[in-house]
Order: C-alpha cells, then structure tokens, then sequence
C-alpha cells in the first residue's frame, strides 16, 4: 500500500520544477487507515470534537512522507503555508510546529484562517522544499 493518501482529485503530492519540490496541501488523513487523525465523531458522524495537536502532526508527517517519496525529509522544507479553520487553533498548531521543527533550520511560513477544508481537517499544509 501507498505511504501517500490517495488525492481526492486528479493531482499529484510533489512536482519538481527548478531545484524545487511543491508539495500540494496535505490534511491529516491516514494513508494506512483512511481514518483523520484526532477526531471525536458523533453516532451519526458528524464531528463532536477535535484535537488540533493531532491534526497538525498529521499533517507534517504526511508533508514528509511526500518528501520521502521524493528522496527528501523536512530539512528540505524552505516554505510552508498553514490554513487553519479556527485561528483560535493557532497556539496550538504552533506547539506541534515548534517540536516538529526543534533543533532544526526552520522554513518560512503564513497561516491563515479559511472557512472550511476537504473532508474533516481542521487544518492543512502546503509545502516547497528545495531538491
């Protein structure tokens, strides 16, 4: 089985150009399981609850789980963007940022609030590392 989630349209995790690797947004989503990382769901299953510590850990390790495929880890990574649907998430999405990154030459990054994300993330990372 794939390290990488299927996409849920016609695009590809990585594309090389110039030295750089794009890496199209990755949400929390298994690749192994299919399951989102730190949900609480409701018998009908809607989401009850969320932990956004979990979600974000998703996330950048599916970032490097992209790079991997590409020969690369997170010390490749130049520049990230962070889309979050509740800034009130921001201090502790910043937590797993920081620990992720610990002892490492970090990348540039924006966050920002969006209205809503695919499926059930709460937030989402696009990344270009260098080759």
């Amino acid at each position: 089985m794939s390290q990488l989630t299927k996409p849920l349209a016609n695009y590809v995790h990585t594309r090389r150009a110039g030295g750089l690797i794009f890496v199209a947004g990755q949400g929390c989503r298994d690749p192994l399981t299919n399951t989102y990382a730190g949900l609480t769901l409701n018998p009908d299953g809607t989401v009850a609850s969320y932990d956004i510590r979990a979600q974000a850990l998703g996330v950048l390790t599916n970032i490097e789980r992209a790079l991997k495929a590409e020969g690369c880890d997170r010390s490749h990574i130049v520049d990230v963007n962070v889309f979050l649907t509740d800034m009130k998430d921001f201090e502790a999405m910043n937590e797993v940022w920081n620990k992720f990154f610990e002892g490492k030459a970090t990348p540039t990054r924006t966050t920002v609030a969006v209205r809503q994300l695919p499926g059930l993330n709460f937030v989402e990372m696009k990344a270009i590392a260098k080759s």
